[in-house]
């Protein structure tokens, strides 16, 4: 089916048209990133030829030459084989280098010593595979290919469904969407109106507008809940909080939108938990400290385990009795582009890596604010958006698994030919 490649390439020096490979895990074929001269004598790979790293074969390093590489060059530790155009189609054996049972059987290929097995190109072409009719190879590719198309169909549907709900949340609120930059703007600014001089800055002067036309008045964080109260960062266990003990939060536990209990260490056995900072459903909280992007990061939990903690860098929002402001619709508002800009615009401290907001800027913080009502509908279309965005996700899941799964699960019900 396949057929050894010897085609010698003599390099001196730079390689000139070729391209050096490496191959991944993934079997993923990449030009190589060096920098050092080749010296002496290499073999030649071409699109839709089989490679393969005799070292790391076994751990799925084996692929084909893709069309984006026209004429790569490999050492001697990578054998290069053909193969036969009327025996195997190329989409197929891809896919077939892939399945776990080829894997497998290339695993009990290799031979040595522990720790510097190789997989030879003799046991390479001694591997049983199948290989269907050139047809069924074609209509094996094409419903496997189909289902994955499908399933980046259902994720793109997903991510618009979230967009629109999203742009129809900041609509509703008011809040417009900024401005995107021209490649080469005509604009006229005068240089006394001007902060900085610079593309930007001359730009954001001449295409600004209302920082939001809301019909709902601008509220001040700090006037709508009782307070801010961070919690306590002892130094804990590296490893998460097991067998039911306490466990305070990492940043990790809010800094991407929903609430992570995964992410938190576990609080040494011989330091008392602070019960008044264990988290609880329903709980606000606002990160005080991590990198720009994440500094003001706000989460709703909407569930957790029970033991664990606050830690200091990390606000928890106590909300006022019969309060005009609801702890979802606070959650969702802190993502606005509007609360993002005074969020950044107030960071301290020196280092790139970790930056920090005041309880007093954070508390300053202003944003749209709607009846309860309105509130109350805004965060339900999301919820809603969302949920019917996750469905998705998760169909297109299932739809990869499964299609993979009855593609390898028909390919090696077919039998080996003899040659």
């Amino acid at each position: 089916m396949i057929t050894p490649r010897h085609d010698s390439v003599r390099v001196e020096g730079e390689l000139g048209d070729w391209q050096a490979i490496t191959i991944k895990f993934s079997g993923k074929v990449i030009p190589r990133a060096r920098t050092e001269v080749f010296k002496g004598s290499m073999f030649a790979a071409y699109p839709g030829d089989i490679a393969f790293s005799k070292i790391d074969a076994r751990n799925g390093a084996v692929g084909l030459i893709p069309d984006s590489i026209s004429k790569a060059v490999v050492t001697a530790e990578y054998p290069v084989f053909t193969p036969k155009s009327d025996k195997l189609r190329p989409a197929y054996l891809n896919h077939l280098l892939r399945a776990d049972h080829f894997k497998v059987a290339l695993q009990r290929k290799a031979t040595g010593t522990s720790g510097r097995k190789r997989v030879t190109p003799e046991g390479f072409l001694s591997l049983e595979v199948p290989v269907p009719s050139l047809d069924e190879q074609d209509v094996l590719v094409g419903t496997y290919d189909d289902a994955l198309i499908r399933a980046a169909q259902l994720e793109q549907e997903a991510d618009a469904i979230e967009h629109a709900a999203w742009q129809a949340f900041e609509t509703t609120l008011g809040v417009a969407a900024p401005i995107a930059l021209p490649d080469w703007p005509v604009f006229v600014a005068r240089f006394k109106d001007v902060e900085r001089w610079s593309y930007e800055s001359i730009l954001k002067t001449s295409t600004s507008g209302p920082e939001h036309t809301s019909p709902w008045p601008l509220a001040r964080l700090g006037n709508l809940i009782a307070d801010l109260e961070n919690g306590w960062s002892p130094k804990c266990n590296d490893h998460p909080a097991r067998g039911g003990k306490w466990g305070v939060l990492k940043l990790g536990a809010v800094s991407f939108g929903t609430f992570d209990e995964l992410e938190n260490k576990e609080l040494p056995t011989r330091l008392q938990p602070r019960t008044e900072y264990e988290v609880q459903p329903g709980d606000v909280l606002i990160s005080r400290a991590n990198v720009t992007r994440y500094v003001g990061a706000c989460v709703y939990v909407e569930s957790t385990r029970t033991k664990l903690m606050l830690c200091d860098k990390i606000f928890r929002v106590r909300f006022l009795h019969d309060g005009m402001l609801l702890p979802r619709f606070l959650a969702e508002t802190m993502k606005l582009q509007l609360v993002r800009e005074q969020i950044e615009s107030r960071l301290t401290g020196t280092s790139p890596t970790m930056k920090n907001i005041s309880k007093p800027s954070l508390l300053d913080l202003q944003f749209p604010l709607p009846d309860a009502h309105v509130q109350e509908q805004l965060v339900t279309d999301l919820y809603s958006a969302r949920t019917s965005a996750v469905s998705r996700r998760i169909e297109a899941t299932t739809l990869r698994q499964s299609s993979w799964t009855t593609f390898e699960s028909t390919l090696f019900t077919v039998s080996v030919p003899a040659e």
